[in-house]
């Protein structure tokens, strides 16, 4: 078992010792917060968890889904429960970066003397919702990424820091294409994990069409603070992994990418490009990060199989001939995790 090293003047056992302590609180914390997100959104386990796990891992998420499968309430409620800060905006193909980071204006005092003053966006918030990313240009699609990868902006060439946790939780719709604009690798790299959103089971649904259409409906209340979830994010990074867990994430994330000299297994030679070591850091802390949510204080390689697909699918392509023979980045992804298996 690697682990992270102890303060200066400890030992490797008292220090794990303390994050024993301090993720039993955690826990309960954190459990509190799914059960209340659970009365709002119903039949999305899988969703509610990789999101917390993404928020947990100090990460932007990007949620994938028709319309109408509570992607907007669910950031909505998360904003509650983890008592952050939230906004929204809705992308449309008007906008601009402007609208989204700030402006300067031109200011006259009362003695008639001038001066610029900087007026703050909805970037400036701790949990921001990007609704329907792709329907705006790259131009505005471009003015978040110093603020997802940098966590400030600038404006007329002065740096503006952004409140602290961060963190970007975006939509979008993966059937409607006219007038959207895919987002570029490079920003589609910035989100931590890509959170698939399915239809609610048969179960789930009749819930849904019985606790949201009478006269009283179920309020979110806020289960944690801004400041507790950023002790909780630091905890995430203190927790130990085993080695096999490391070598499981460094086979995973190598096998999904090509080979250079074109070489290399039957998978290999189906992948146009794959993931970076960006991916890597991503399942390092992911992983941490739902084991806490689960109860555990350290990861296992079932963590890393559990989250190759959101991690990882978002930050690969097929080849023509691999898309031309029918193959889908979810059906090489799993067979990527057979071989860890």
């Amino acid at each position: 078992m690697s682990v992270i090293s102890p303060p200066p003047g400890g030992t490797a056992e008292t220090d794990l010792d303390s994050i024993a302590e301090v993720a039993e609180k955690a826990l309960e914390r954190i459990t509190a917060a799914k059960a209340d997100i659970s009365r709002i959104i119903f039949g999305q386990e899988n969703v509610v968890e990789q999101s917390l796990v993404t928020i947990l891992a100090g990460g932007h998420g990007l949620l994938v889904g028709v319309p109408g499968l509570a992607k907007t309430k669910l950031v909505e409620t998360l904003g509650t429960v983890l008592g952050l800060n939230a906004r929204r905006i809705q992308f449309t193909p008007d906008l601009m970066p402007s609208d989204i980071l700030g402006a300067e204006v031109m200011e006259q005092a009362a003695d008639g003397s001038r001066a610029f003053r900087f007026i703050p966006g909805p970037v400036f918030s701790q949990l921001l919702m990007a609704d329907e990313i792709n329907r705006a240009s790259p131009r505005t699609q471009s003015a978040l990424l110093q603020a997802m990868q940098e966590y400030h902006v600038t404006v007329a060439g002065q740096p503006h820091d952004l409140p602290r946790p961060f963190h970007v939780l975006a939509t979008q719709n993966p059937l409607e294409q006219e007038g959207t604009y895919p987002l570029p690798e490079a920003q589609l790299d910035r989100f931590l994990m890509q959170i698939d959103v399915h239809y609610p089971d048969m179960d789930a649904e009749r819930r849904i069409l019985l606790e949201t259409t009478g006269a009283e409906q179920a309020v979110a209340q806020t289960a944690m603070s801004a400041e507790e979830l950023a002790g909780y994010q630091q905890l995430v990074r203190r927790m130990p992994v085993g080695e096999s867990v490391v070598d499981a994430i460094l086979k995973l994330v190598r096998a999904a990418r090509p080979s250079e000299d074109g070489s290399g297994d039957d998978v290999k030679k189906l992948i146009a490009w794959g993931p970076g070591p960006r991916a890597s850091q991503a399942l390092m802390l992911t992983v941490r990060a739902r084991a806490l949510v689960e109860g555990r204080l350290a990861p296992s390689v079932d963590d890393v199989l559990a989250l190759a697909e959101p991690i990882l699918q978002h930050r690969m392509a097929l080849t023509f001939a691999a898309r031309a023979d029918g193959h889908t980045i979810r059906g090489i992804i799993q067979q990527v995790k057979e071989k860890i298996g």
